[in-house]
């Protein structure tokens, strides 16, 4: 730590002004040990006799006017960067009474920890770095001349149902009460995307979000996000264009993955400001934010909005946190049963086929193969004895053709077709391993040749072709083929492809997370004014299960519970700890000075960068003291430990294989010190079966042939010592990455036929049918088409003519005889309609008569009279949702029901205490019009 407050300015503070553009020396930007004239010395710290009236700021960073934009009051780095606080305050509010400039900023540091604090809107909050000119220019700007957002104008042109209006507004006003961190829990195919950009749009007209990040996890979706912005907001420039690199300073929407951004925050070649942004949106903010690239989040400052699917029950912890919402409480939830049994349902709903084939079910053994395929093995030449495996291990330990040829059979057999009858519709197989997706590529082919290679394509992230205009991903989106798209991991989750009527699960899952991610693959609907040829209906998909897993989530439903893993250079420095404090407590001085030395030199090559090496940057600045680590106290091992180990998860550079080898070295030293001789003798069997896979016929391995010799014999073990472990360490480490592993693992190839063990429809979905919903009318239409051909009861209505009561009470009686048993109840259900009759169906399926479908019928009049009050709160939207459903289920509604339950959940007055007197006439003239 620096001593003085000037040595702390000149060595730190001043460098991280520089950092943001700020030159200090020139008094057109930074004005240094302001004069501030005061009437009285209210609120300051300093003695201000000796100051007279005067003030004296640190720092004034000035407009491009000229005029003050913000204070920085500094401390030294050995002291609370907290005691700046009121001093700055008073600073600004003396500035802005004598000046009568707008109110700066106020900013507060002691070099290690820095504070900025907007006066008039925010508590203060700790920043890794100061803002640029532009940024406080637009700060300000935005500060001047942001709208209230309680009646802000939502474009529903964008997103206009009504739980995505509530989305907003809940969003809106939390903003409006200065909350910072939102997280909403939509499930997957309600529009995430669509909600949150119709938010961007109205925070960008209200003035609260000039610059916005979208961060995504994968390149294709950051290229579905990018074109849902173009759609939705053509005017608003974005980033990247095509073939963009570098990162441009003047847009408004920037989509980004993970790793991009965080190359971009790390690098030298293309810094931003931690103040870049005015908001970002962390798109399925369940993955991918609890390693490395939660750091992106760390550095900037800015107001962030978490998107995930996945259930409230099942959100870890740590994403409620991470949003500053109370476990289980998101800002907004809107789930997969709100929106399948919402009036008209916002998503599909599915059905599953479980299909699971003998090998599966009772493993590859002599035992289960079939007499001509024992035939062929010992044509082959192999022992039909040695062939033992269990179910789990197919495409694991051994690959049967079979298994996998018989699984695409059944698909083809069971698979929702297109309007043709013949192909399956657009489908996705998500498969183990690429080498599965591979062989289940050469299946179809084989099987199908006739489609000359086009039917199934395997779609995976490290192929180049995939992405793009006319890739493979946009020819199975925009083609008529592919038909199938056969992926490992890369379409399980943010791929948005409506017309998917298949999926097919050929692996195990064991995240519950995930898994329903995948299943949400199929649930959107199709956009009604956009047919596709190949899909031109689709009120529900199927999923074929070949791995039980349904199953699986039935008995657990929160999945296999997976360890956090600790990574390897965090594990490595806490080896090195636990060396250091064995050797100081057995005396060994020499070898505990030998780790401190190691892992100074660790420390040292920590990513300054890091916006998590910058934050610990008071505890960093502790080890710079040679006391330290010269009294090397148990208390100060685990200061280390706690404080300075993790900061190792931001090592992400690096030869991984050398810093194995390196651990499993410092094991062995560590277990031979603590003269632990079992527990060496296994780690010393490791490290010299890891030597021996050594090629010699590499030239860089070749030159070290006398100690790799050497050290896979006994007696060099014998004589080791620390010299000749880290010599081990220096010239073998980097040797590892030549390694050529043992082939004792290699999978067994097999092609014998399998069989189905069992195929069973799950009874799942509102319907519990053993056929879709879509598939029984189908049927029904079909019968009753056929029907008119030669039944006089069905030919009169056709007609037009008079159908007495014994005539329809005849043709009722005929219907339910008929496959697939036809009565009123089921038609009601299939249709949609709780009070059509028999005759009024049969009239609607030979195009006689539209039925009127009273839930649409309400779902439009609701959905219209939202859409022209576009100025409703979430509670205000919440009881119209619950008015609506009320409507819909009693099909009347009367004025008092509104002042009692359910509506009194809401508000205790019902809708007196939610809606004023003019609007509540019209919502009851509306529900009376309804209802009648």
């Amino acid at each position: 730590m620096t001593g003085s407050e000037s040595e702390t300015r000149t060595a730190l503070i001043d460098q991280q002004l520089a950092l943001a553009g700020w030159n200090v020396a020139d008094p057109m930007q930074v004005i240094e040990e302001f004069d501030i004239l005061i009437n009285r010395p209210d609120g300051l710290s300093e003695n201000h006799v000796a100051y007279k009236g005067h003030q004296y700021s640190d720092y004034i960073l000035l407009g491009k006017d000229g005029k003050p934009m913000a204070v920085v009051e500094a401390k030294r780095s050995s002291r609370d960067a907290a005691l700046g606080r009121e001093q700055a305050k008073q600073y600004c509010l003396n500035i802005q009474a004598h000046l009568g400039s707008e109110l700066p900023f106020c900013f507060y540091t002691n070099g290690l920890e820095t504070y900025f604090w907007d006066l008039e809107h925010s508590p203060p909050r700790r920043i890794v770095g100061f803002p640029t000119r532009d940024d406080l220019e637009r700060l300000a700007y935005i500060r001047r001349n942001r709208k209230s957002l309680t009646h802000e104008f939502i474009n529903t042109a964008i997103a206009g149902r009504d739980y995505q209006i509530r989305a907003i507004r809940s969003v809106l006003e939390g903003i409006e009460q200065k909350k910072r961190d939102f997280l909403l829990v939509m499930a997957t195919g309600t529009g995430k995307t669509r909600t949150c950009i119709a938010m961007i749009d109205a925070l960008m007209r209200a003035g609260h979000a000039e610059k916005v990040l979208f961060l995504v996890d994968r390149i294709a979706l950051r290229e579905q996000a990018l074109t849902a912005f173009k759609e939705h907001m053509p005017n608003e420039p974005r980033w990247p264009n095509v073939g963009e690199k570098l990162i441009a300073k003047d847009r408004r929407v920037y989509v980004a993955t993970y790793p991009t951004m965080l190359n971009i925050i790390r690098g030298e070649t293309q810094h931003l400001s931690p103040h870049f942004f005015d908001l970002i949106v962390v798109d399925e903010s369940h993955r991918s934010i609890y390693n490395t690239f939660g750091e992106v989040l760390d550095y900037f400052d800015a107001i962030t909005l978490g998107l995930t699917a996945t259930p409230t029950d099942i959100i870890d912890h740590n994403t409620f946190k991470l949003f500053n919402c109370e476990d289980g409480l998101p800002t907004f939830a809107f789930t997969f049963e709100q929106a399948i049994n919402n009036v008209p349902p916002y998503l599909c709903n599915f059905q599953v086929m479980k299909i699971q084939t003998k090998f599966q079910m009772q493993g590859i053994s002599k035992r289960t193969i079939s007499l001509d395929d024992q035939k062929k093995l010992i044509l082959q030449g192999k022992e039909v004895e040695e062939i033992n495996f269990e179910g789990t291990q197919l495409e694991k330990q051994v690959i049967n053709k079979g298994t996998n040829t018989l699984i695409v059979r059944e698909f083809m057999e069971e698979s929702i077709k297109d309007a043709n009858g013949v192909l399956p519709g657009k489908t996705i197989f998500f498969c183990a391993t690429k080498a599965h997706a591979r062989r289940i590529e050469e299946i179809f082919d084989k099987l199908y040749p006739q489609y000359r290679g086009e039917l199934a394509k395997v779609l995976v992230s490290d192929d180049p072709r995939v992405y793009g205009k006319g890739g493979l991903l946009d020819q199975f989106t925009n083609n008529d083929m592919p038909r199938i798209a056969i992926s490992v991991d890369m379409l399980d989750t943010g791929i948005d492809v409506r017309e998917i009527v298949n999926l097919v699960f050929a692996k195990p899952v064991y995240s519950y997370t995930k898994f329903w991610q995948m299943v949400g693959r199929g649930t959107r609907l199709l956009e009604t004014n956009k047919p596709k040829p190949w899909c031109l209906e689709k009120d529900v998909f199927l999923i074929l299960d070949c791995w039980d897993n349904f199953e699986y989530f039935k008995l657990n439903p929160r999945g296999k519970n997976f360890k956090q893993q600790i990574s390897l250079p965090v594990r490595l420095v806490g080896l090195r700890l636990d060396k250091i404090e064995t050797a100081g407590d057995k005396g060994q001085t020499e070898i505990a000075a030998r780790e401190v030395r190691k892992l100074r030199a660790q420390i040292d090559l920590l990513p300054q960068s890091s916006v998590v090496i910058k934050e610990a940057a008071v505890s960093l600045a502790m080890l710079n003291q040679e006391r330290f680590w010269n009294d090397l106290t148990h208390q100060r091992v685990e200061f280390l430990r706690s404080k300075i180990q993790p900061l190792f998860r931001t090592v992400s550079e690096a030869d991984f294989k050398a810093m194995r080898f390196e651990r499993d070295m410092l094991e062995y030293s560590l277990a031979m010190l603590r003269e632990e001789k079992m527990q060496a003798e296994v780690l010393k069997e490791g490290i010299v079966e890891q030597i021996s896979e050594l090629p010699l016929s590499v030239g860089f391995v070749k030159h070290e042939e006398p100690l790799i010799r050497a050290a896979q014999s006994n007696v060099f073990w014998a004589k080791a010592d620390e010299n000749a472990f880290d010599n081990l360490v220096a010239k073998l480490g980097p040797l590892m990455k030549f390694r050529e592993r043992r082939r004792g693992g290699e999978q067994t190839h097999l092609d014998l036929a399998d069989e189905v063990h069992r195929k069973e429809w799950v009874e799942f979905g509102p319907q519990h049918e053993a056929v879709s919903v879509s598939r029984y009318r189908e049927m029904v239409e079909s019968l009753i088409a056929d029907m008119v051909a030669y039944n006089p009861v069905l030919q009169k209505v056709q007609a037009g003519e008079t159908i007495s009561a014994q005539e329809a009470s005849d043709l009722a009686e005929l219907l339910h005889q008929e496959h697939p048993h036809v009565t009123e109840d089921l038609l009601r259900q299939v249709y949609k309609n709780r009070k059509a009759r028999l005759l009024q169906f049969v009239r609607h399926i030979l195009g006689i008569e539209v039925l009127k479908n009273f839930p649409d019928e309400v779902s439009a009049a609701f959905d219209q009279f939202i859409r022209a009050h576009t100025a409703l709160n979430s509670r205000q939207m919440e009881f119209l949702n619950l008015l609506k459903n009320f409507i819909i289920e009693r099909e009347k509604v009367d004025r008092k029901d509104l002042i009692n339950a359910p509506f009194t959940v809401i508000h205790p007055q019902g809708i007196r205490g939610v809606f004023d007197p003019a609007d509540i006439d019209e919502i009851i003239q509306l529900a009376e019009q309804l209802a009648a």
